[in-house]
């Protein structure tokens, strides 16, 4: 019997570890790893590339609608090709993530976006990372996470993260806490965890632990389908 190819969605706030996590289970399963993230990066880049202000909704989903944003997978990880130029390390930066986020927050982006991911993710063999992934674009898919920790944890990881050497640990938590609070009470899709959803607080864990919990909550649903 063929192994079942299913959807896994995995959610959570900025820092917990969900692009790590999705990029592990998709080299495991052999999926297609969508980095919603670097979707919403590209497009702000776009923006920010064309002047548009990063408040103006209207505008920024009419320049979505003019886009074509591509994920090429790589052992590595994703390469991101915005309109055929590949900006798969300018979107990592720091200008570029703050404005995804502000990006992030419009109805008519969001709804532009969650198109482009069913489409990508409909076949299945697909681990999708995002903030809305369980609760909004693929509210029926088979597995589940929704991965977070403690702030001040999420704000040291992001820290250790960042390129630029003069960075204060302090204002990368104070930005992220901003993120939490953006993402959170956005009137569309805010960042919630599904009903049915399991959560795993990687708080005290290593990236190990998360990822041995994970594949264990993967194969329960994968004997349970092949039965």
């Amino acid at each position: 019997m063929d192994k079942p190819r299913i959807i896994i969605a995995i959610d959570g706030p900025a820092g917990s570890g969900k692009s790590t996590l999705a990029s592990l289970l998709a080299r495991r399963y052999h999926y297609i790893n969508i980095e919603t993230g670097a979707m919403y990066r590209a497009l702000a880049l776009k923006a920010m590339q064309s002047g548009l202000s990063l408040d103006d909704g209207a505008s920024l989903a009419q320049l979505a609608a003019n886009s074509r944003i591509e994920l090429q997978p790589r052992p590595e990880g994703n390469r991101v090709l915005l309109d055929g130029m590949d900006v798969t390390d300018r979107i990592r930066q720091q200008d570029v993530t703050d404005a995804a986020s502000r990006v992030s927050v419009h109805p008519a982006v969001r709804e532009w976006m969650v198109h482009q991911q069913r489409q990508m993710g409909a076949g299945g063999g697909v681990v999708m990372e995002g903030r809305d992934i369980g609760t909004k674009v693929f509210p029926h898919a088979d597995v589940k996470i929704f991965l977070d920790a403690a702030p001040e944890v999420r704000g040291a990881r992001r820290f250790l993260q960042q390129p630029v050497v003069n960075t204060q640990e302090q204002s990368v938590l104070a930005e992220l806490r901003e993120r939490d609070r953006r993402d959170r009470t956005r009137a569309t899709s805010p960042l919630v965890p599904a009903p049915d959803a399991v959560i795993i607080d990687s708080t005290t864990l290593n990236l190990e632990e998360v990822f041995k919990k994970a594949v264990e909550i993967i194969e329960q649903k994968l004997t349970r389908i092949r039965h």
